[in-house]
């Protein structure tokens, strides 16, 4: 079986007549006069998708796209430039523009190109043609057809399959030379409810690194049409959620993208360099409650956030960010690790290769803890306990935040007594790592559905954590 390094030769550097061989002297004359470092990044990408409303298909695309990105890099200073043609000669034109960014060019110097060999997370192989369109549209269909036969409430349904599959190739002047095959499919499922008038959404959604096959299996779609017509059917009984400041129980899983949010994004090296994070030279310090871990973890297999190699051709690690509520690293890529002193984690992420890369989260989690989550029910007079959130608002920098609960339900005297609406939990990501008492044992995984955006870049994430009791939190409601 072909390496994906020697997949990517033929595939993506031989339709330009390169060739890997080629390499090293090509980065060597990227490597001239007051330049630190620099490197070529390679990608093919294809994507496809396939969205149902109602019973007809409403969008199908297919998009393939290959190209290379040149950086150069002298200081906190970056010269980028990229072309969507991967030749010789278009690597050296966008190589004079990224060099630019110096003031004198002295001659090149030689670099050794050493291959990094990648651990194997995920299969290499494309999901896009495993399965013929046809078979893709009948799959949502059913599901469709499933959402409806559950319950007459449901009144509308919504479907989407995404699949990509991405190539990449990374050559730096520090020597590395590494290759990555990333496939990558997504399932959601939206529903709309209607009772005496008033009309409820529920979603879900399910992804990760494998195949489609596994994917498109009965028993993955059968929950996921559950999963979303049970919290439609939940909100149609909802009531106004009350206002005030009060103890928040928040499920495990999926409600971790408020950690990610309010707290992960500020535990990346960039922010934190520049001083603009909350956490800027707090190493050492307590920043959150003790018994809280955080961790980013890209070594998972099989999950969405997770790579063999980041973007920059470092291999992908477990970094620990807050052991038992001390602050112990940030997550780093090459620039801001080699600008900090401090070795780089693997964090290097771009969105493609017209993209620079910067530090970003894999997959962010909170370690588990020994309480469970009925005990923290019990311990909450009067409170919300959120399972699910919608869409929200983070100022990445401070930590402030605001969201949306899609599902909720009021606490009162230990007790769960009925759903609510319009609940969003406003507050400050660090603060709110402060007043955490209880952590929970069912530390969960999201289902695959996450997606990060910062500055203008989106690539897909992992979030989790176990249960959680937050002593003190602002609850905006509706009553």
């Amino acid at each position: 079986m072909q390496t994906p390094l020697q997949i990517i030769n033929d595939t993506l550097l031989g339709p330009g007549d390169l060739a890997l061989e080629q390499l090293e002297s090509l980065v060597s004359e990227i490597m001239v006069g007051e330049i630190d470092f620099a490197d070529l990044f390679f990608e093919r990408a294809e994507a496809e998708t396939f969205s149902l409303e109602d019973g007809e298909v409403k969008d199908a695309s297919y998009h393939q796209d290959a190209g290379v990105g040149v950086r150069t890099c002298v200081g906190d200073r970056q010269g980028f430039a990229y072309s969507s043609e991967v030749s010789a000669a278009r690597i050296r034109e966008a190589a004079n523009v990224a060099i630019a960014i110096q003031k004198g060019r002295k001659p090149c110097r030689a670099v050794n190109l050493d291959h990094v060999t990648a651990p194997k997370l995920y299969s290499s192989v494309n999901p896009i043609p495993e399965c013929t369109s046809a078979t893709k549209i009948a799959f949502l269909l059913g599901l469709d057809a499933k959402a409806r036969s559950r319950d007459p409430r449901i009144i509308q349904v919504q479907a989407t399959l995404s699949i990509s599959y991405r190539e990449i190739l990374v050559a730096a002047t520090d020597g590395t030379l590494a290759a990555d095959i990333r496939p990558l499919v997504r399932l959601s499922v939206s529903v709309l409810a209607e009772k005496n008038g008033r009309r409820e959404r529920g979603s879900a959604g399910l992804g990760g690194r494998y195949s489609l096959e596994r994917l498109l299996i009965a028993d993955h779609s059968e929950q996921l049409v559950r999963n979303a017509v049970d919290q439609a059917l939940v909100n149609l009984d909802a009531r106004d959620c009350p206002a005030g400041e009060m103890p928040v129980v928040l499920a495990s899983g999926w409600p971790g993208v408020l950690l990610h949010e309010a707290v992960g994004h500020g535990l990346e090296g960039d922010f934190n360099r520049k001083g603009s994070s909350f956490y800027a030279g707090k190493i050492g310090q307590r920043v959150a409650s003790q018994g809280v871990t955080v961790v980013d973890d890209g070594t998972l297999a099989d999950r969405r956030g997770s790579l063999n190699i980041d973007d920059e051709g470092r291999l992908s690690q477990r970094n620990v960010l807050i052991k038992d509520g001390i602050l112990v690293g940030y997550m780093q890529d090459k620039l801001n690790a080699r600008l900090m002193a401090v070795p780089p984690t693997g964090n290097g992420r771009r969105e493609s290769y017209a993209h620079l890369p910067m530090p970003r989260m894999t997959n962010t989690f909170m370690e588990a803890g020994d309480a469970t989550q009925e005990d923290m029910i019990k311990s909450v007079k009067k409170g919300i306990f959120a399972v699910n959130f919608g869409g929200g608002q983070v100022d990445i920098t401070s930590g402030q935040f605001v969201f949306a609960a899609s599902e909720a339900y009021l606490i009162e005297n230990g007790k769960i007594v009925h759903p609510v609406k319009g609940a969003t939990l406003i507050g400050h990501g660090p603060e709110v790592m402060s007043a955490i008492s209880m952590i929970g044992d069912d530390l969960a995984l999201d289902t695959g559905i996450g997606i990060c955006g910062k500055n203008g870049q989106s690539v897909p994430v992992g979030v989790g954590q176990p249960s959680l009791k937050i002593d003190r939190l602002t609850v905006g409601g509706t009553a």
